[in-house]
């Protein structure tokens, strides 16, 4: 019997173990190349964080994929896609929290990880040329 209760309290204990073990916010990097500064926003289906690049926000993970749109006076908006992927390693929980374990983590996003860094690449808008002087004696319009 004290075995069984043992058994079950580390069961309840481990449950929602990638909840516990690396939580449901993770870190990403955000890079804009070939420039800097840039204002960028991060979404996904747990919230919207903001950062200028290069730089790092902590978020929260979520089986949806984070959805990037960077801006900056002089350059063209860009947007991007960051997958949110299957930590593998999670798997364990089927063994030792069960079903319930899995549920959890699922229910939390730590069953998921997006990539620690990534990149954003914009392109300058091309700059509008100068308008050519008259030359004397030409007609003026």
């Amino acid at each position: 019997m004290k075995g069984t209760l043992a058994l079950v309290a580390a069961a309840v204990a481990l449950s929602g173990c990638a909840s516990v073990i690396k939580g449901s916010g993770q870190s990403i990097a955000i890079t804009t190349p070939p420039t800097t500064g840039a204002a960028c926003t991060l979404t996904n289906g747990r919230g919207t964080w903001s950062l200028t690049s290069p730089g790092a926000v902590k978020v929260e993970k979520s089986k949806n994929d984070m959805q990037v749109r960077c801006s900056k006076p002089g350059w063209q908006d860009a947007g991007a896609t960051i997958p949110s992927n299957f930590a593998g390693w999670t798997v364990g929980n089927l063994i030792l929290g069960g079903i319930v374990g899995v549920g959890v983590d699922a229910a939390t996003g730590a069953i998921n990880e997006y990539p620690h860094s990534f990149q954003v690449p914009m392109a300058q808008l091309p700059s509008a040329p100068e308008p050519i002087p008259p030359q004397p004696g030409s007609p003026q319009q």
